[in-house]
């Protein structure tokens, strides 16, 4: 178990590495640092200037076709950087050839992909340590709080500042199963779960074929083919299950629903069967037209100002539950203009929890 762990150990720091090249928002720089690694350790081929020009302009130019070609400058910044404390400190021959140089590593067993973290790659690595961080709860990624901190020890002399902290709760009740539901949805595998709605005094059991997992609202949701309902579209709240077995059964692949395609015209995670999408208009008013611009309330969103103090937005969804609650939730800086029917269901809905002051 512990060659294991540590193998996997190993892969994970790979990972992180690549992780933190594809992060950087110098990527292009990283990129030509590894083909240049390449070209000076290989005893093969003499490269000149305008070799190395052509070698990092045919990988770029595979990843972006638009690509504008480098300079003979940006390439000697390059090998400066190389040979910098900053970069790799890498020892480098000029060989020279009539008029002509090439260049080529001093130790050509050497590469700048066996060297520990340079300043560059520690800063980068900082940031992604505080993205890793926020898997500290999640089931599975227990590994995760003694592999951070094994990394720390290398690289960090003032770690405990935390600069960004995403909405992640790892009390969330149900979140222990999220593991295991992941992994019977990777391997096919059929559940029995036991499952208690908030509606029911006593729990029951239903078999599931498992297939998606979403989240809401800060709570987790599985999809998955219901035998019973013959329905492919189930879903439960993971806070409402009580216990999960896995049982024999040949597992139904999901061939029916395309899952980006099924939460395009809903709001959360509920999908009326008989329901269409709709086309719903609000008016917005006061500071609250600021944040359903900057941030909107669904991907159709259309919208246009009235005038200063009012937002017109037009939504094409499905009504349910979720989007009931979301505009309740603007309380009275939002008015709905349209349908009807949307608008009397809303009164009626105010006018109870007015009715719950008058108690």
């Amino acid at each position: 178990m512990n060659d294991l762990c540590s193998h996997f150990a190993q892969f994970f720091l790979i990972s992180l590495k690549l992780l933190i090249y594809f992060m950087s928002t110098n990527k292009n720089a990283l990129i030509r640092y590894k083909i240049l690694d390449s070209c000076f350790r290989n005893p093969g081929k003499k490269y000149f200037i305008d070799t190395l020009i052509e070698e990092c302009e045919k990988v770029l130019l595979e990843i972006d076709p638009n690509s504008n070609g480098i300079s003979r400058r940006q390439i000697f910044d390059d090998i400066n950087f190389m040979k910098s404390t900053d970069g790799w400190d890498i020892e480098l021959e000029s060989l020279r050839e009539g008029k002509k140089v090439y260049y080529r590593y001093k130790d050509t067993d050497f590469s700048i992909n066996n060297m520990p973290f340079n300043e560059f790659e520690i800063n980068q690595l900082k940031t992604t340590l505080v993205t890793l961080s926020q898997f500290k709860g999640m089931p599975q990624f227990e590994w995760i709080n003694e592999l951070i901190v094994k990394l720390r020890q290398g690289i960090s002399r003032d770690e405990n500042t935390t600069i960004i902290e995403f909405d992640n709760n790892q009390y969330l009740k149900g979140i222990e199963h999220l593991g295991a539901l992941h992994n019977a949805i990777f391997n096919k595998t059929v559940l029995k779960i036991t499952y208690q709605p908030f509606e029911l005094d006593k729990p029951f059991q239903i078999v599931i074929h498992p297939y998606y997992l979403k989240q809401y609202n800060n709570r987790w949701f599985l999809f998955g083919y219901n035998p019973e309902k013959e329905k492919s579209d189930w879903n439960m709240a993971l806070d409402r299950i009580k216990d999960i077995k896995e049982v024999k059964g040949r597992y139904k692949l999901n061939k029916e629903i395309d899952w980006i395609d099924y939460f395009e015209d809903i709001i959360g995670v509920t999908k009326p069967e008989k329901n269409k999408a709709e086309n719903i208009v609000l008016h917005i008013y006061g500071k609250t037209t600021h944040y359903v611009e900057t941030k909107p309330l669904h991907g159709s969103q259309k919208s246009k100002r009235i005038d200063e103090n009012t937002l017109e937005v037009r939504l094409n969804v499905m009504i349910n539950y979720e989007l009931e609650r979301l505009i309740i939730s603007y309380a009275d800086s939002v008015k709905i203009i349209s349908p009807a029917a949307l608008v009397k269901h809303i009164k009626s809905r105010l006018s109870n929890s007015l009715g719950q002051y008058e108690k």
